[in-house]
C-alpha cells in the first residue's frame, strides 16, 4: 500500500461513527500475538503494507482502547496489546469476508472487539484475573447501545507449550475459560471458534493442540493453523497467512448460519 493510501485509511478511520451505523454483529477477537497481530513486523517496526483482503469499510468497526467505535483498520490492536509493535492479524480479513460471503440481511454493520495481549498463558486469562476482566468488560461496552457477540474468536496457547504441566492442563482451563465467560456474559449459547495453534514458544505444542482439537463442547468450533507459513521467527504467522486464517474464521462461523 502506498503512503498516500495509507494516509487514506487512516482518515477513514478516524471518522465518527453516527448512532445509526453502530454494529449488529459484534466478534471478540482474544488470545495471544498471532491474534494480535504480527504480521509485516520486522525488527520492531511494521511496513504498513495492508492486502486488499484487510481494506477498512465503513460498515466494519472495532472498539477502540477508549472504547468508543470507529472505522476498524489495520493494525486492529495497536492500541490494545500496547508495548509491542502490532501489525496484520487476522480479524479484517475475517470480517470482510463475512461481510463479502454473507447475504446482507444476515450481517449488518460489523464490529470487532480486540483484546488479544501477546505472550500470555491461559492462566492468564481465567476468570478474576486483569485479562479476563478487561475482555468481559470490553464484551459487555460492545453490547451496551445494541447489536449482539455472534462468536469470540480465540487464538491463544503458544505460551503454554513450554512446561509440560501447563500444556497438560490446557484442556481443563480452556474449558473453564468458555464456560466461565458464558457464564458472565449471560450467553449460554455464546459461539466460541478457537485456533488450534501452529507454533509455539518450547516443545509441547501438540500437547496444546491435542488438548484444542479434543475439547467436545457445544459450540465450539476449531479451526487448524497448522500448514499456514511462519515468519523467520518461527513462531508469528506472515501476513499472507494472516489472512488466510481470518478466512478460515470467517468460513466457520458462515456454517453456523446455515
Amino acid at each position: 500500500m502506498s503512503k498516500s493510501s495509507l494516509l487514506s485509511v487512516l482518515l477513514i478511520a478516524h471518522c465518527s461513527v453516527a448512532t445509526s451505523d453502530l454494529p449488529k454483529d459484534i466478534f471478540v477477537l482474544a488470545g495471544q500475538s498471532n491474534m494480535a497481530g504480527r504480521g509485516g513486523v520486522s525488527s520492531g517496526k511494521w511496513s504498513g503494507d495492508v492486502p486488499p483482503e484487510c481494506k477498512p469499510d465503513p460498515s466494519i468497526l472495532r472498539l477502540s482502547a477508549k472504547l468508543s467505535w470507529e472505522v476498524a483498520h489495520e493494525p486492529l490492536h495497536s492500541d490494545i496489546d500496547v508495548g509491542k509493535t502490532c501489525g496484520v492479524g487476522p480479524g479484517m480479513a475475517f470480517a470482510n469476508e463475512v461481510r463479502l460471503r454473507a447475504n446482507e440481511s444476515r450481517v449488518g454493520v460489523v464490529g470487532l472487539v480486540p483484546c488479544a495481549i501477546g505472550g500470555t498463558k491461559i492462566t492468564e486469562w481465567g476468570k478474576g484475573t486483569l485479562l479476563y476482566r478487561e475482555l468481559v468488560r470490553r464484551a459487555n461496552v460492545s453490547v451496551s447501545e445494541g447489536g449482539i457477540i455472534r462468536a469470540i474468536l480465540w487464538y491463544q496457547g503458544e505460551s503454554d507449550t513450554v512446561r509440560k504441566e501447563d500444556a497438560e492442563a490446557y484442556a481443563g482451563n480452556m474449558k473453564n475459560f468458555i464456560m466461565d465467560l458464558r457464564s458472565d456474559l449471560n450467553n449460554p449459547s455464546l459461539l466460541i471458534i478457537q485456533v488450534a495453534i501452529a507454533s509455539g514458544e518450547g516443545k509441547y505444542v501438540d500437547t496444546v493442540r491435542k488438548a484444542q482439537q479434543g475439547i467436545n463442547i457445544p459450540l465450539v468450533k476449531c479451526v487448524d493453523a497448522k500448514g499456514l507459513r511462519l515468519k523467520d521467527d518461527h513462531l508469528h504467522l506472515t501476513t499472507i497467512s494472516e489472512v488466510h486464517l481470518g478466512i478460515k474464521l470467517a468460513h466457520a462461523y458462515l456454517t453456523t448460519l446455515k
